[in-house]
């Protein structure tokens, strides 16, 4: 499904594009720093991954345009337990195909602002745990993808800077709006989770 949104998403671009006052493109990749917020997660912690795709620059004036990207991303959360003399480590893997959609606004030479919506499809979701215990350690590795939605909406934003080289350097937030969590036949209706990642970029424009 996801296949025929992305290319609705790649027309709709293309269309504006005709009208851009100069077209870009280019690739980038960094670390994400993310997490899950919302009902009973502050025992929690961030999980940290990392980035990769590419991206267009439609540029309407010489300040304002737009950058849509499409990006493989990797999110999620760690926690740490240790009841009973025993530890209990697990990671929260999600990963997911990212379409940010962002208005870009250049308000000083080398310096931009932007933000806008970005729509996420998981491509996978696990959950490994590591029990150690009187010396022995045992691993597992559940598969919860129907356990999360499929999809994840929010918003995104942030700054970056741009060498004359094509060389470009981003720090953005995501933060997530949708509920991720699926669950509903085991968790009662009302409790909530969404993603927040902090991503650190850097690229080159061709």
């Amino acid at each position: 499904m996801f296949k025929k949104q992305i290319l609705i998403a790649a027309f709709a671009i293309l269309s504006i594009s005709a009208f851009a006052q100069e077209t870009t493109f280019g690739v980038k990749a960094g670390v994400n720093f993310s997490s899950i917020g919302g009902d009973d997660t502050e025992e929690i912690d961030g999980r940290t991954g990392f980035h990769v795709g590419g991206l267009a620059e439609i540029m309407f004036t010489d300040q304002f345009g737009i950058q849509p990207e499409l990006l493989y991303s990797m999110q999620g959360a760690t926690s740490e337990d240790t009841p009973a003399g025993i530890s209990i480590k697990e990671e929260l893997k999600l990963d997911y195909l990212t379409l940010p959609v962002l208005a870009k606004y250049k308000f000083a030479p080398g310096w931009n602002l932007h933000l806008g919506p970005q729509i996420g499809f998981l491509l996978n979701a696990k959950n490994e745990s590591e029990v150690f215990y009187e010396g022995e350690t045992e691993s597992e590795s559940e598969d919860l993808k129907d356990y999360v939605s499929s999809i994840d909406f929010g918003l995104s934003g942030g700054f970056g800077y741009e060498l004359d080289m094509g060389v470009f350097f981003d720090a953005r937030y995501y933060l997530g709006l949708s509920d991720i969590n699926d669950d509903n036949e085991e968790l009662d209706s009302d409790y909530s989770v969404h993603n927040n990642v902090i991503q650190l970029s850097v690229g080159y424009k061709f």
